[in-house]
């Protein structure tokens, strides 16, 4: 078993080395850590101004990283982070070796990573890849990123969503979770009122499976039906035709405000040539059928021919000029927290639980580890306050424990405030088993829950964006008013040890095989249920935006709230119609 010692070994410079002792851990207080580059988040880690003081009352977030435990801790979720990091690996390696070079060298096309580098101002710092685990290990195969890549970067300055055809898995093909994240990069457009870039390269539908593609409410023409709406509103939609696009895909640059299309490698036909001979028996080829010559000069479905690639993702960013949008200016002057990031994996438990440590986790997320706590004292085990990352206020709700009726009443109280000054609002997910029910107090579970609906109520209806992270376990109906992803954060995201799921799975497994009177089945339920609340399956079926190593979460906080910044720059500010419900 990898040992602490050898994990420090392998953290080259210029990363901080982990201290041994608590007397060591003081004297490093002083150099600001670096964070760790996460391969499916890559993020700017800025430059932080020691002239200007943050407010508010700094945290008491010492620790001894000596200590048996801490130790033990670091290492199991360092192998985690190592696991993620593995499995991103092979994500953004695409379709493979064989794929890749059957793309760049005999179909002369740029690897879709490549062409979001031509396309963004930059994308190794700047890029939010978002669901980058969708498709992985499917009941239907192994599909690398949902063969789509896709996320949040900033193009001319202009934070845009972006959705990229990855050709050289399967064609391109799109399946049942291809559609699904399609979608989601569409909500969070709409939410976020950010311009959408398509960058297509995809042989269509995966046909065995088009029952589960093509025709629902929720299935592949949503994606064409939110084009149109989210042009009404005045979100922009932007086409890159650098590849097929065929069949019902060949209505996304056709729905589109704008489409750009390249030469000899774009091409937009609802059947192509072999599908022409089958019906017709006439032989015609895909640059005369559907090519960027027709579309540009004959059926106007293009309004810009692109000679190469370079040219067309140049003209691209142009588009985006012109769309009139004032990019944010992200703040100066703050400080990076006063203990290291890296120490977070220290504070997490090998079971994944966190209770206890949850001031010490903000010690290492907030500017200057400085916090203005709200109701200190009452409801104690849910922390709330207002703090700044990386220059930008925020409210934080934070459990430290199971969510009581105190808690729940205190959560409620707080988000209210929030949103009555429009005050994006971190929701700090680690919901712990409800305690106080197992003691049979059947007046205060009534009491309980009518506070948890209070607080799900008044989360469910805040308009100030949400963002939740889930640092830890995340089962039953507390999760709901700690805004779970079915209540509408703008992002959501879990640590690598993070757990999610109706219940804890161990009595899940016992309840399910009692109830089917089978107790021989609970081992292999218990498994199930295990493999099923893991964070990697989570992603995987697209029940978050991303899994994210704990030191990453600063910076991706941060970035999330430079996007949200963007909406703030060119949308009025609407006042709340009603005074704040304090109990």
């Amino acid at each position: 078993m990898t040992t602490f010692v050898q994990i420090l070994c392998k953290i080259r410079s210029p990363r901080l080395p982990f201290p041994s002792s608590l007397s060591e851990t003081k004297k490093l207080r002083k150099t600001p850590s670096v964070p760790w580059q996460c391969a499916q988040f890559r993020t700017c880690s800025g430059a932080a101004s020691k002239s200007s003081e943050t407010p508010f009352v700094p945290l008491e977030g010492e620790i001894d990283t000596g200590h048996v435990d801490f130790q033990a801790n670091f290492v199991h979720n360092y192998q985690l982070n190592d696991q993620l990091q593995e499995i991103l690996g092979i994500v953004q390696a695409g379709g493979g070796e064989r794929s890749l070079k059957k793309h760049t060298e005999v179909n002369k096309k740029i690897f879709v990573r490549d062409r979001l580098r031509l396309l963004l101002d930059d994308y190794d710092n700047e890029f939010l890849e978002l669901s980058s685990l969708a498709g992985w290990d499917m009941e239907y195969g192994r599909i690398p990123a949902a063969s789509n890549v896709c996320g949040v970067g900033k193009v001319r300055g202009t934070w845009c969503t972006v959705s990229a055809s990855d050709a050289t898995i399967k064609g391109g093909t799109s399946y049942p979770i291809t559609v699904n994240k399609q979608l989601r990069m569409q909500e969070i457009c709409q939410q976020n009122s950010l311009p959408a870039i398509y960058i297509i390269d995809s042989g269509g539908a995966f046909l065995p499976l088009q029952s589960e593609i093509f025709p629902d409410k929720n299935h592949g023409g949503r994606v064409f039906y939110n084009e149109a709406v989210l042009s009404a509103q005045g979100i922009s939609q932007l086409a890159i035709v650098c590849g097929s696009c065929t069949a019902g895909g060949a209505y996304v640059p056709t729905m589109a405000d704008e489409a750009i299309i390249m030469h000899k490698i774009g091409t937009i036909f609802l059947g192509g040539p072999p599908l022409v001979q089958a019906a017709t028996g006439e032989r015609v080829t895909s640059e005369d059928l559907g090519g960027a010559t027709l579309h540009c000069r004959v059926s106007g479905c293009t309004d810009h021919f692109a000679a190469t690639e370079e040219e067309g993702f140049a003209m691209g960013r142009d588009s985006i000029s012109t769309l009139n949008i004032t990019p944010p200016s992200d703040p100066v002057g703050w400080k990076e927290p006063l203990y290291s990031q890296d120490e977070l994996l220290g504070l997490v438990s090998q079971s994944g639980e966190v209770k206890g440590q949850m001031r010490k986790i903000l010690a290492r997320l907030v500017d200057g580890s400085r916090f203005h706590e709200f109701k200190k004292l009452y409801g104690t085990t849910l922390i709330s306050g207002f703090a700044f990352v990386k220059g930008h206020l925020v409210g934080i709700v934070a459990n430290d424990g199971e969510l009581s009726h105190d808690a729940a009443i205190k959560g409620a109280h707080f988000a209210e405030l929030c949103q009555h000054r429009n005050i994006p609002l971190i929701f700090l997910q680690s919901v712990s088993e409800d305690e106080s029910w197992a003691e049979g107090n059947y007046e205060l579970i009534a009491e309980t829950l009518k506070a948890r609906a209070k607080m799900a109520a008044v989360v469910a209806c805040m308009t100030v964006p949400k963002i939740t992270v889930i640092v830890g376990k995340s089962y039953g109906s507390s999760s709901f008013a700690m805004c779970s992803n079915s209540f509408d954060p703008r992002f959501v995201f879990m640590w690598p040890n993070a757990r999610v799921g109706l219940h804890n799975p161990e009595e899940m497994a016992t309840l399910a095989a009692q109830e089917s009177g089978k107790p021989e089945m609970e081992e292999k339920l218990r498994e199930k249920f295990q493999k099923q609340s893991t964070a990697v399956f989570a992603s995987s079926r697209m029940w978050n935006d991303g899994v994210i190593a704990p030191q990453d979460t600063r910076n991706v906080l941060s970035q999330c709230l430079s996007i949200l910044s963007q909406q703030a720059c060119n949308e009025p500010y609407t006042y709340q119609d009603r005074a704040v419900l304090r109990m």
